[in-house]
């Protein structure tokens, strides 16, 4: 075989090796479709207090695991002790008004059963007064008398009712759960309420992060100071939209990370995201600006879809680990062997890179 035979069949070799890969990774992008744009995150709450304050008592150190409840730091009490102390005292005050008021409304009603008592004795009294101007035997000079002595216990009687109602509406409900009573209540609870903040608490499990805080520093409420990372992992990764064809929840992946060379993981996926900020439009009044490219074939969007771990991880991994995910949408022997050889490929590379 001369050289240049020679030469012509390792071209053909070449472009023949270069074909089967361009059909492997065309239909590996759909029957068994790998991301390496994956990562692990955890959720991280904001730790901040919910009332202003002096810090007293720092109870964690940075990078330590808390259980939910358990108490990270303390603001000095003694402000918010006062607080409740005051509100304790209104709350008494509040009582006692009440109390005033229910000695003002008996007198008041008792006030009243007289002025109506003597209205209906003018008023009797004036009746027969008539009966007898009417025998011509008085004069109606007394008659005139008596009508305005009726009048008056009848004004007096309207404005000791009218006495009874200001009582009656100044002391609300007749039990002791009323309007003035209810207010105080609220403030001691809110004041309570105030003083519990006081001890800042986990909400949940995990590990405390940047933890910004030393005794004797003022806080605001409602300014993070640490971050909370929970323990619950949450996998995502970015695929090209039409490698996700097939692909649908609960389809079974694999999952390399990076800080766990060589080690494969079981998974499925849990959901898709409803979308990605390009396909979000803001009504902010302007017309529309349609995207300008010179390019003839454009990038590839992606769409991110969420992975769950159907073993737990031997160690627990920082929020934010890379990650390889490796998809399997087809029950087929073939190509599960496949696409366990191809993450398994990649998880011996990460050995190296």
């Amino acid at each position: 075989m001369t050289p240049d035979q020679r030469f012509a069949r390792w071209v053909q070799i070449a472009i023949a090796a270069l074909a089967c890969f361009f059909i492997y990774f065309l239909t590996a992008d759909l029957t068994m479709p790998l991301t390496p744009q994956a990562q692990m995150t955890r959720p991280v709450l904001k730790v901040a207090p919910r009332v202003s304050g002096q810090v007293s008592q720092i109870a964690v150190r940075n990078n330590q695991h808390v259980e939910p409840g358990q108490l990270l730091f303390h603001l000095d009490p003694e402000p918010f002790l006062l607080d409740v102390q005051r509100a304790e005292l209104a709350v008494e005050q509040a009582r006692q008004d009440n109390a005033e008021l229910d000695a003002g409304l008996a007198a008041a009603e008792a006030a009243a059963s007289a002025a109506r008592a003597q209205r209906d004795e003018l008023r009797d009294q004036a009746q027969r007064l008539h009966t007898l101007l009417a025998r011509q035997h008085i004069s109606r000079q007394q008659v005139d008398e008596a009508d305005a002595n009726y009048r008056v216990a009848e004004a007096n009687l309207l404005a000791a009712l009218a006495r009874v109602q200001e009582i009656k509406a100044r002391r609300g409900q007749d039990s002791a759960d009323n309007l003035r009573l209810r207010q105080a209540l609220n403030d001691l609870h809110q004041a309570e309420l105030q003083l519990n903040y006081s001890a800042v608490r986990a909400q949940n499990a995990g590990t405390i992060s940047n933890l910004q805080l030393s005794v004797g520093a003022f806080v605001t409420a409602g300014a993070p100071v640490a971050a909370l990372v929970e323990e619950r992992p949450d996998i995502i990764a970015d695929f090209r939209e039409k490698a996700l064809r097939y692909v649908q929840p609960g389809t079974p992946a694999i999952v390399v990370f990076d800080a766990r060379p060589g080690e494969l993981f079981s998974a499925r996926v849990s959901h898709f995201d409803a979308g990605v900020r390009e396909g979000q439009i803001e009504a902010n009044g302007e017309l529309a600006a349609p995207v300008e490219s010179e390019r003839w074939v454009r990038d590839a969007q992606r769409q991110r879809l969420h992975i769950v771990l159907e073993q737990p991880l031997p160690v627990l991994l920082p929020t934010g680990a890379k990650a390889t995910v490796q998809l399997m949408p087809f029950d087929n022997g073939l190509v599960d062997l496949f696409a366990a050889a191809q993450i398994r490929l990649i998880s011996l590379l990460h050995y190296v890179y």
